[in-house]
């Protein structure tokens, strides 16, 4: 789920030993033993779990997909090129289809134009459809998710460059660029969008908003600062998608911190804490929920940032994107099982093995339950009573 990425600048001074080397650190691997995933214990479910449904979405998956959800619809995407939209209620396929490429990222959509990225950069919009409307190539590789709205189609290539894309025509409307450090993760990120501003995270620990028409940055703010004397200390970047809780904007970082920036006042950070996390966060509105680097599942407070509670039961699980609903605090692991937690105390109150391998898809809530991409790219509907 986690892996180094050197800019493109120094990429190809790179040699295929040296990047073994980095990915071989313990602080990756595990070599002294602290990553063997915990083995799972029983525990008395208080919350009954069912899958309604399952829906094939292709073949393949990775840290670059993740499904988007519509009011009653899921779009969603496999690394083998299959692209479908799917009714929330059934499962059942709005439309499905296979395109002629390889994917490393998607999906993005607006419920008219959806967007995915193929290996080599291209970015592929297709119509309310399915059909195909147009391709572009991106300056790099794209490892993230598009996001689609406001007339465009967003990506984050490689080589630290947001660029935006007609999405009628797939001409390039702008591009902006901001100069990355020599290491920086390829891990789960995504972009949201919001109130026509494109927030991302850039390489270091910081975050752009960039107005979704015309590519002008309205305001960047800093959510981990790097620390450290080698390249690999100094690694720090924002992972999973941020999240917008009323006036506050949160997110967290690898090697970094966990901070809220208060929107109401210019962005300024209402608070932050020293935190790593290699997953991202979910809320509900009351705590803050994100899995550390070691897959502990902490909880904060909206307000301030106090740590409420912390659970361990599921370290080194390599945990997925957690989800929140008011009912339960949901996250996926390595090996296809998915853990409900109290929102309370963070106790375990019911666990699932869907199969289907490692989940890396962040997990989604949705008005009809929580919606898990397997790593075989099977969307599956969680539901409770």
């Amino acid at each position: 789920m986690l892996r180094l990425m050197r800019a493109r600048h120094v990429f190809l001074g790179v040699t295929a030993a040296a990047m073994t080397v980095l990915a071989g650190c313990s602080a990756f691997t595990g070599d002294d033993g602290r990553n063997n995933p915990t083995e799972l214990k029983a525990f008395e479910p208080a919350l009954s779990v069912q899958a309604a449904w399952r829906a094939p979405v292709g073949s393949g998956t990775g840290i670059g997909f993740a499904p988007v959800i519509g009011r009653d619809t899921a779009y969603a995407a496999a690394a083998d090129g299959s692209v479908g939209k799917y009714d929330l209620t059934s499962g059942a396929a709005i439309w499905r289809v296979q395109l002629d490429t390889k994917l490393s990222a998607g999906v993005g959509s607006d419920g008219v134009t959806t967007a995915v990225v193929a290996r080599d950069g291209t970015v592929i919009a297709l119509d309310e459809t399915g059909a195909v409307k147009w391709r572009a190539k991106a300056t790099s590789d794209v490892s993230i998710p598009p996001i689609v709205g406001f007339g465009v189609v967003v990506v984050r290539s490689g080589d630290y460059r947001i660029q935006a894309f007609n999405a009628q025509n797939g001409e390039r409307v702008w591009s902006i660029q901001r100069p990355g450090p020599a290491l920086s993760l390829r891990a789960p990120s995504r972009m949201i969008l919001a109130e026509g501003l494109i927030i991302t995270a850039i390489p270091g620990g910081k975050l752009i908003a960039v107005n979704a028409t015309s590519g002008d940055i309205a305001w960047e703010g800093i959510v981990g600062v790097p620390k450290g004397t080698s390249d690999l200390e100094r690694v720090n970047d924002v992972v999973g998608a941020p999240v917008i809780l009323g006036p506050l904007l949160c997110a967290a970082s690898y090697q970094g911190k966990l901070t809220c920036f208060d929107v109401s006042q210019g962005g300024r950070p209402a608070w932050s804490k020293d935190f790593s996390s290699t997953a991202g966060i979910a809320s509900d509105g009351k705590y803050i929920y994100s899995p550390s680097q070691r897959d502990i599942v902490n909880a904060f407070q909206l307000d301030n940032g106090a740590l409420a509670w912390r659970q361990d039961a599921l370290r080194n699980r390599r945990l997925a994107g957690p989800a929140a609903n008011g009912q339960a605090v949901v996250v996926g692991d390595s090996e296809g099982f998915v853990h409900f937690l109290s929102p309370d105390d963070g106790r375990l109150v019911a666990r699932l093995s869907l199969g289907g391998g490692p989940i890396q898809a962040p997990l989604q809530a949705t008005l009809h339950g929580v919606l898990v991409q397997l790593g075989d790219s099977t969307l599956v509907m969680l539901t409770t009573n």
